[in-house]
């Protein structure tokens, strides 16, 4: 199932509506020019001062399958389970500090924009991104050495749509299921903290 648009209470572009979180997954791999053009549309995410904190770690099944399986192994049982066709692995981190040593309070916000930037280009090249919390951020950090000052923020996956019937029974129902968010009146407060938008 690659198409499963969003039931949006107004139109909106078809790129945002269109990007959902799959976990049906393909073996067929993607290529490394995919992965150049999904860390492009993050390098052009904007930040806070043009600090540009997020730091994107690469894992290829098919360039590195070591290192691939080094970061698959932090992963959650639940998610090394239908992540076993992915082809892709790409921890989030921010910088938490500024070159002056100051804490950067919006590092982690310019990540994630980053890292949606990378998601909406994925979904534009055809592939499935499905970002993650559920990983192991001491093990990750302990295995690749990563820096106290660097903040692990997610994991996404990557690959190229597989058949949905092949998940376990659990998994297909909610691959199939109608997309579901909180409304705008919800989320979104007119003027003063909970006023109606």
């Amino acid at each position: 199932m690659t198409h499963k648009p969003a039931p949006t209470e107004v139109s909106i572009h078809e790129l945002i509506a269109g990007r959902w979180s799959p976990r049906a997954y393909s073996n067929a791999p993607v290529s490394h020019e995919q992965v150049r053009a999904v860390l492009e549309a993050a390098r052009w995410a904007p930040s806070s001062y043009n600090m540009q904190p997020w730091r994107f770690m690469v894992f290829e099944r098919a360039a590195d399958e070591a290192a691939f399986k080094r970061a698959f192994a932090t992963l959650v049982p639940f998610n090394q389970g239908w992540n076993a066709s992915a082809q892709v692995l790409i921890a989030a981190t921010a910088q938490k500090l500024t070159a002056k040593g100051e804490v950067n309070r919006t590092a982690a916000y310019d990540a994630g924009a980053a890292a949606m930037a990378l998601v909406l280009q994925a979904h534009a090249l055809g592939l499935a991104a499905h970002q993650m919390s559920g990983f192991d951020v001491t093990a990750f950090r302990k295995e690749f050495a990563i820096p106290e000052d660097v903040e692990v923020i997610a994991m996404i996956s990557i690959a190229h749509y597989g058949d949905a019937a092949a998940l376990d029974p659990a998994l297909r129902d909610r691959e199939k299921a109608e997309r579901q968010r909180m409304s705008v009146g919800e989320i979104a407060y007119r003027g003063a903290w909970k006023a109606a938008f």
